[in-house]
């Protein structure tokens, strides 16, 4: 049996991680800031407008693109992204032929480093294009084309 001072605590306990597993179901507002008109964007010159405006992306060979050149399924395709470039800021994934072209975006810390490993959805065979931010705001990019063979986004 229980004294009441331990009952008591161990009910103050259970009210602390009730009341924080509730504020954890509880949407908030600075969990999940992302970039709402870059994703709205159709094209991936828009999406590049809107997350590096005013930047011009250089082609290059020092980020490369590890993927399948043919996907069985659409629905799950890994993309690993690999680069030699130095002080990589962001990284964003772009599918042209997506209904919305952005695919994810990546803000990356002083120490981290790639590869980049995630996983889209590609609607149909197209280049998956990777655009990378430097801290010397610098933007540069590289694509990948992935033929898909059963639908993805549409099907």
């Amino acid at each position: 049996m229980l004294s009441s001072s331990r009952r008591s605590a161990v009910g103050r306990i259970v009210a602390v991680c009730t009341t924080s597993f509730a504020g954890l179901l509880w949407p908030m507002r600075g969990w999940a800031a992302w970039p709402k008109a870059a994703f709205d964007a159709k094209t991936s010159r828009e999406v590049v407008d809107q997350l590096y405006p005013g930047a011009t992306a250089e082609k290059t060979t020092a980020i490369r693109i590890v993927a399948p050149d043919l996907a069985e399924n659409g629905g799950i395709v890994p993309i690993t992204v690999v680069s030699t470039l130095p002080g990589i800021q962001t990284i964003t994934i772009l599918a042209e032929e997506n209904p919305r072209a952005l695919t994810s975006t990546y803000t990356l810390g002083p120490r981290a480093r790639t590869p980049l490993s995630v996983r889209v959805k590609l609607a149909k065979t197209q280049d998956v294009t990777v655009v990378a931010k430097t801290q010397d705001n610098k933007v540069y990019t590289a694509s990948h084309r992935i033929t898909v063979s059963v639908g993805g986004c549409g099907g």
